[in-house]
């Protein structure tokens, strides 16, 4: 048995969804589970959506929703023509009905709660797999729907939630192994699941990798496949670096690293189940499916270049935290309680840093910006009783993530060597044996990348670049 997980661009109108047919149709003696996301920038519009309403802007809201309907019916009228396969027509109405009232309780509110963004946007998985079932059924796959917010629990973190893994692997078992067993296809979410009163949760940016590596581990599958519109890990982010290369295989610890450090190609969280049931993950183009792609999984593939890919991170503020003096000049309060009262309130807000340095009395903590308020002068006022701290905000961390990182006694030195011309304001090397990270302005970030990249991908180990 296998998971394989769609992408927002591989279903992102009819003719990529017949194309994914057609993938799913050549694996169907490798008896597939398949995931779903929705279908591309379709979560973008509900946000849009959801915010124009809380803001009073119902003429916005109207033409989003209106624009959205339009293309899910449009497309499901070019895949679904037979009057057996016609529940998708019923489903989207429904759907679309439900969201409205949603959208007009937001303009009432006038504010968008998080737990009621996140079943705002939950509509676009539960379009695209309405879509995916019927538009399979048609073309002769045995596929069924199932609703993952009845499958995965998980806590009241909206917008990004963490699963109840012994209920929901229970649930994902119950559900998924008898219809498998009778010969169907089953056809998930991505990204969605329920809270335990049932609120609709979702499991955050690129939650759908997390679900089908939720889905593989909690039935044991022989391999994880994941879909998206690029040919695997690449030596870098194509948008920002056109010259970059497929990784052909890296270890879970590297793409664990990669994700933690901004590399987009996987949920952040969708390695762990995976490489806890040691499961392969696979990333394939569905545009190219017979290209290699990318495996993933628990060995240590030897590499000529030292590193595997690099990574990066922005926007980022780097909080510079310095403990207080106590009255009598003659000591000062404990770095480690300046560290732990920090950590404790990113904690409560649910964020954690990307980047922490300690020293005697000094506290530099490295956080994705997004996850500030204010630009962090809220968490400054906050440890006002144990310090005083400076935000620096517009910042960026690249990083070079490799399991051979550390046997390359010169990697440092030509890296510097590399961009030398390039303010970098931190190294953190040491931390983690497969990254060396640098703080650098987030201008600079395609300078960097492009000059790292010149260096240490100059030439490539064929048994692992392609």
């Amino acid at each position: 048995m296998i998971v394989m997980k769609f992408g927002g661009t591989s279903v992102e109108d009819a003719p990529s969804i017949e194309r994914v047919a057609e993938i799913i149709r050549a694996r169907l003696d490798l008896k597939p589970v398949i995931v779903v996301s929705a279908m591309g920038k379709t979560t973008r519009k509900l946000l849009q959506a959801a915010e124009a309403s809380a803001a009073g802007e119902s003429k916005t809201t109207l033409g989003i929703v209106a624009d959205l309907k339009t293309r899910h019916l449009s497309e499901a009228r070019r895949l679904v023509k037979h009057a057996d396969g016609r529940e998708v027509f019923s489903l989207v109405e429904k759907h679309f009905d439900e969201l409205k009232k949603l959208l007009e309780g937001l303009a009432v509110l006038g504010e968008v709660p998080p737990r009621g963004l996140d079943k705002i946007l939950a509509y676009g998985e539960l379009l695209s797999s309405a879509l995916l079932t019927d538009a399979l059924f048609e073309r002769g796959i045995a596929a069924r729907l199932f609703d993952a917010r009845e499958l995965i629990k998980t806590d009241d973190r909206y917008g990004s939630a963490s699963p109840l893994f012994d209920v929901t692997d229970q649930r994902i078992r119950e559900a998924i192994r008898p219809a498998i067993d009778s010969g169907v296809v089953p056809v998930v979410q991505g990204f969605i699941g329920s809270s335990r009163d049932g609120a609709t949760t979702t499991l955050g940016f690129e939650g759908s990798d997390y679900t089908a590596t939720i889905l593989g581990a909690a039935l044991d599958a022989e391999d994880i496949q994941i879909w998206k519109d690029v040919s695997g890990l690449m030596t870098a982010d194509p948008a920002i670096y056109s010259r970059a290369r497929t990784v052909k295989q890296c270890s879970f610890a590297e793409a664990a690293e990669l994700t933690h450090f901004g590399a987009k190609v996987l949920h952040p969280k969708a390695i762990h189940p995976a490489a806890g049931k040691n499961i392969p993950v696979h990333i394939y183009n569905s545009r190219q499916p017979e290209a290699a792609g990318t495996t993933i999984t628990s060995e240590t593939v030897l590499c000529s270049n030292p590193i595997k890919s690099i990574a990066y991170k922005r926007p980022v503020t780097i909080i510079r935290a310095t403990a207080n003096m106590i009255a009598d000049g003659s000591r000062f309060t404990s770095a480690d309680d300046l560290l732990r009262a920090l950590l404790d309130i990113l904690s409560k807000r649910r964020a954690q840093p990307l980047i922490t340095s300690v020293s005697a009395s000094t506290v530099v903590l490295a956080l994705d910006s997004r996850e500030l308020r204010h630009g962090g002068r809220d968490l400054i006022e906050a440890i006002s009783d144990y310090g005083s701290a400076t935000a620096v905000p517009d910042r960026a961390i690249v990083s070079l993530v490799g399991d051979g990182l550390r046997s390359d006694p010169h990697l440092l030195s030509r890296a510097f060597k590399a961009i030398d011309e390039i303010d970098i304001e931190m190294i953190v090397h040491g931390s983690s044996p497969a990254t060396m990270s640098f703080v650098v302005a987030q201008a600079d970030v395609e300078t960097v990348v492009e000059k790292l990249h010149d260096i240490f991908f100059a030439s490539l180990d064929p048994r692992v670049f392609q």
